[in-house]
């Protein structure tokens, strides 16, 4: 029974600290226009920030610059491919994603995808990259290791973030039909589509791979709607603030991340088992920060954003140009 009460007071307490989140540093960037997506390079100081027309890599302690890859009109995401020495970005103005080194930074070519390119990750299970292209309504299956396109997969609304569980699904959520979608990795046919409801125009979406369970982030109606990964049953929903764009999970500490950039602060939930979450806190960010990325070892949150004009028009505010800056969010 001792051992028992320790272990349990040992999570309380580890639970208690991974609250209580604050911005911990301000990483400058400038320049104008807007920005989406940043991805951390993994087992390396870099971190990738789209920024309109262009990704700025800059080291994620520092901020300070380290390289720009130009070209990249309308850039969204980015991801990576470390046993190819490759990396990709999706631009949504030009419906392809560009190929770069990632040693260099160089791009090496690019890729035609489906219209208005979006989010992108790698699917290390079958080695692919995969392009949720939210004009044409489809995925694009890329093969890194020749950069063709192997699959495109139409998907009935237009698709926001697409995660693996790993074991042969992927699942994307449509931000247009308040669903999201099954894919077998295998056939690349779609498997089912499941409602969110009462969700709302889901944007972020995360994965717990060991209790099978999506997240879903809906930020025009303040909600994460918690999924069964295999059945799409609802297993719970929580509410967060507005105008999220991006979420993320903790494998470690067990807490999902929604970045509020309406409201400019990060909920944190905290997954107590497949079938138990609840809300922590709100932390302070700062409005505009919609978008983030985890640092799996070091656990601090990234997201950018800049200084907004004020207005009352109910549109997103303009950033002042030359104020672009990636917060660090830590305890």
């Amino acid at each position: 029974m001792k051992k028992v009460l320790s272990i349990s007071l040992m999570v309380a307490i580890s639970f208690a600290t991974n609250a209580q989140l604050k911005v911990v540093k301000t990483l400058k960037i400038g320049g104008p226009g807007g920005w989406d997506y940043l991805a951390l390079q993994p087992n390396s100081n870099r971190l990738f920030v789209s920024h309109s027309s262009q990704v700025n890599v800059i080291d994620k302690n520092t901020g300070d610059s380290i390289s720009v890859i130009a070209n990249t009109s309308g850039v969204h995401g980015i991801a990576f491919v470390p046993e190819l020495n490759k990396g990709y970005t999706t631009n949504g103005k030009t419906n392809n994603a560009s190929v770069f080194n990632l040693k260099t930074l160089e791009v090496t070519g690019t890729v035609a995808t489906g219209e208005k390119p979006d989010a992108i990750f790698y699917d290390a299970s079958i080695k692919k990259v995969v392009v949720c292209n939210g004009k044409s309504k489809d995925l694009s299956f890329i093969d890194p290791s020749n950069d063709k396109v192997v699959a495109t997969v139409a998907v009935g609304g237009a698709p926001e973030t697409a995660v693996s569980n790993g074991a042969g699904k992927i699942f994307v959520n449509l931000e247009d039909k308040s669903e999201v979608v099954a894919i077998d990795t295998k056939t690349y046919k779609v498997l089912a589509h499941w409602s969110i409801a009462p969700g709302e125009a889901p944007t972020g979406l995360a994965i717990d791979t060991k209790t099978k369970r999506l997240f879903a982030a809906c930020g025009d109606n303040k909600m994460l709607i918690i999924l069964n990964a295999e059945t799409g049953a609802i297993v719970a929903n929580l509410p967060i603030g507005g105008g999220c764009d991006g979420n993320a999970f903790d494998e470690t500490t067990k807490n999902i991340y929604t970045s509020n950039g309406e409201n400019g602060t990060i909920t944190v939930i905290h997954e107590y088992n497949a079938n138990k979450f609840s809300v922590v806190e709100n932390a302070v960010t700062k409005k505009g920060a919609r978008t983030i990325a985890l640092d799996e070892k070091t656990h601090l949150l990234y997201t950018p954003t800049a200084d907004l004009e004020a207005t009352n028009t109910g549109k997103r505010p303009k950033a002042i140009p030359g104020t672009f800056q990636v917060l660090v969010v830590g305890k």
